[in-house]
């Protein structure tokens, strides 16, 4: 099942590489999906996320391709082994009239929940965000039952906004609701210098 929309060109926008201690967050490549498919055909991980588990590597390889020409995911990398295990996005929030407003989202294989690795990811893409794109506020959002994202929202300092309800279409599924946080640059600049 085909959740991206394809456009009609190719996006010239290239995500700089972006590195951390165990870390480097790339632009994703077709060469991917079988990485992409060993955590995304996990139920616990895709559902988590408000998408079907991935069916096939060529599932997975035509969601790579969709996100290249969306251009604002980075594959999350890890060092040790050289393996993606998971995304991180960044991308424009439609929920604010502000176009410095932000809305950060991740998903990583179930084999790397608990190591810090999400944490360690979304620091480097707020820091990116704030300090490199001059975004104004970052929001992220996830559903209520994804207790590995709250505690890591949580962690990195945003503040809880509400539940949004019914704000997400899950496919096969009845909408979902969405708990929404957010951190102001004053936030995140307050937040680095402790």
């Amino acid at each position: 099942m085909k959740f991206f929309k394809r456009r009609q060109q190719h996006r010239s926008f290239a995500l700089p590489v972006l590195q951390t201690e165990r870390l480097v967050l790339r632009c994703f490549d077709v060469s991917d999906a079988v990485d992409v498919y060993t955590y995304a055909k996990n139920p616990a991980v895709g559902l988590m996320a408000g998408w079907q588990p991935h069916e096939s590597i060529a599932e997975s390889r035509e969601w790579i391709e969709d996100i290249l020409e969306d251009g604002h995911t980075w594959a999350i990398v890890e060092k040790k082994s050289g393996r993606v295990i998971g995304a991180l996005s960044l991308r424009p929030d439609h929920c604010r009239r502000l176009e410095t407003a932000m809305e950060i989202g991740f998903a990583l294989g179930e084999t790397h929940w608990g190591q810090g690795y999400a944490t360690e990811a979304c620091l480097e893409g707020m820091r990116y965000a704030f300090n490199d794109m001059g975004c104004m506020i970052l929001a992220v959002r996830h559903i209520p039952s994804n207790v590995n994202c709250r505690r890591t929202v949580k962690k990195l300092g945003y503040t809880c906004e509400g539940t949004m309800r019914k704000a997400l279409a899950v496919p096969g599924g009845e909408p979902e609701d969405l708990v929404a946080y957010s951190m102001t640059q004053d936030e995140y600049r307050a937040l680095c210098a402790r």
